[in-house]
């Protein structure tokens, strides 16, 4: 019996160290395999760092089951036709970023400040200053409904827009927006209804210019998001000394918030010239524009010193500089007499092509 019990117990023991040994390799194994997959995630988290460091922007998706980065490399901005043709070498004594700029006396057509005002550039959404004239000098119903189409969108620049296909405003309310905020979808759809459809708006555009004696000027489209809507500074001040005889357009240009109702939501819409805000200004009329062939640009009839100025800047690098050179220009005037009040800064450039 004794040794029956001495057979069993020793079978057990056999058993069990057989088990172990087929036990070890496999934790080994799993072991192994553990710290393999742990280099693994380390060299692939490292080459992720490696790649998130030379990218301009990187956003991370959780997924079920991983984690993937999308990139995004955004391409480096197009060069303005003034940077192309050169005209930011000129230097002048206010250090202005715009290559181009004038400033005259409105009453007398003094020439206080010149720079390269001849030169023929892209002027963007100072396009829709001459829209304005169209549409307020002729006397059309300002309360007349017009709704946005497909037509309107921007098929040159891809721009996006708050009014929506299918939003209908008044005449006056698309005007108040094309000059105020510079709403592209809004000065589209005042050109595309006008009596005659879009081709008789663009062919009164440039009548008109040439009326005014605009000689530099042409336009293709009423939003100025073709760089082939193109003038000059001295052009633009005559343009602006003509809206300026307006009420309608000096009102709407220089208003600095407006609000309209599309369908059950009301949408703010705020003036593109912070400088109608501020108090030191006294400004008449106003309108920015901006494409990357025209770079920033700023027209403005303003007071400064009892006299009753007009600025043009164009082709401006910067967000704000334009803003900027206004300032330097106000600060310029009221710190110098009258009669030192003559400055002129000019390259060879006169007409730039696109």
């Amino acid at each position: 019996m004794a040794h029956l019990i001495f057979n069993r117990a020793l079978k057990i023991v056999g058993f069990l160290a057989l088990a172990t040994a087929f036990a070890i390799p496999a934790a080994n194994a799993a072991g192994k395999n553990t710290v393999v997959k742990k280099q693994h995630a380390s060299s692939k988290a490292a080459a992720s760092k490696k790649v998130i460091s030379t990218r301009k922007s990187v956003r991370f998706v959780a997924g079920a089951k991983q984690r993937r980065s999308i990139i995004r490399v955004s391409a480096p901005p197009k060069p303005s036709f003034g940077q192309i043709a050169g005209l930011h070498s000129a230097q002048d004594p206010l250090e202005l970023k715009s290559s181009v700029a004038l400033v005259i006396d409105q009453d007398t057509r003094e020439v206080l400040f010149s720079k390269n005002d001849h030169a023929v550039l892209p002027i963007a959404s100072l396009t829709k200053l001459m829209t304005g004239v169209i549409i307020s000098g002729a006397k059309l119903p300002m309360d007349e409904l017009i709704t946005v189409t497909q037509d309107d969108v921007d098929t040159e620049k891809g721009s996006s827009s708050r009014l929506k296909v299918g939003t209908t405003l008044t005449r006056g309310e698309l005007l108040h927006l094309a000059l105020m905020s510079s709403e592209n979808r809004a000065a589209h759809a005042l050109g595309r209804t006008y009596p005659g459809g879009m081709g008789t708006f663009v062919s009164l555009m440039n009548a008109k210019a040439k009326m005014l004696g605009m000689t530099d000027t042409s336009y293709v489209e009423p939003t100025g998001l073709s760089s082939r809507n193109q003038s000059s500074a001295q052009d633009l001040a005559t343009l602006v000394n003509a809206a300026h005889g307006d009420p309608v357009l000096r009102e709407l240009s220089t208003s600095t918030g407006y609000q309209v109702a599309v369908g059950s939501r009301t949408l703010q819409y705020n003036n593109t010239n912070r400088l109608v805000k501020n108090p030191e200004w006294d400004i008449g009329l106003q309108k920015t524009g901006y494409i990357s062939e025209a770079g920033q640009c700023l027209v403005m009839q303003t007071k400064i010193a009892g006299r009753k100025l007009i600025m043009v800047f164009l082709d401006s690098a910067g967000k704000l500089s334009r803003l900027g050179d206004a300032e330097r220009v106000r600060r310029w005037v009221e710190s110098n007499p009258v009669t030192e009040h003559k400055l002129n800064v000019s390259t060879s450039a006169k007409q730039v092509n696109g």
